[in-house]
């Protein structure tokens, strides 16, 4: 079964390009950057950079923490694959698959870990195993920015389940964790 590429279900808007600026800005007058952009620090407690997935759709995602900033995209489906990297209060800095950053709301964002297929070959195929050796029978061919549901990784392999847009059928099986964004190289859960 070849699997092919699924859209990330994000629409973009345009935002003032200063607000991208305004900390680089603030910093070349010796002013610093305001503490809503300094902050690198964990306000839950949770661990950060982590990776979670958005909760509901659809998502505005805005260019600073709070709803008084502009909206930058929004995302039009739940489930898509996120990085935070930043909290302020309770919102969270996201980063995506493609590296753009903006804030959304902690209450839009749930625990659930997925991500996207990303192949070690250029314009390659990721091979879904029936087991955790790359000797087992191939479950499925993933194409490349495939969505991946993730239940665990032991460092070396992730066990993960896939399946067509709008199908019901799934495919479950072994990927190795290296080729796909979504986990940290080494990283370790159930």
């Amino acid at each position: 079964m070849f699997i092919s590429h699924a859209s990330s279900g994000r629409a973009r808007f345009f935002f003032p390009r200063f607000l991208a600026v305004l900390p680089i800005v603030l910093a070349s007058f010796g002013l610093g950057a305001p503490a809503v952009f300094a902050q690198a620090e964990s306000v839950s407690g949770l661990k950060l950079p982590r990776f979670v997935t958005t909760r509901s759709n659809p998502i505005n995602v805005r260019v600073g923490p709070g709803t008084k900033y502009d909206i930058a995209w929004n995302y039009t489906v739940a489930g898509v694959p996120v990085e935070i990297i930043q909290e302020f209060d309770t919102w969270r800095k996201i980063r995506d698959m493609d590296g753009t950053e903006g804030w959304v709301h902690q209450s839009l964002l749930v625990g659930t870990r997925a991500g996207y297929v990303t192949p070690l070959v250029a314009n390659g195929e990721v091979a879904m195993q029936a087991d955790r050796t790359d000797d087992s029978a191939v479950r499925a061919r993933l194409a490349p920015g495939v969505r991946v549901n993730i239940s665990e990784c032991d460092g070396t392999w992730c066990a993960v389940s896939a399946g067509q847009p709008g199908e019901r059928a799934n495919y479950s099986g072994f990927v190795r964790q290296e080729e796909i964004w979504g986990v940290y190289p080494d990283e370790v859960f159930d």
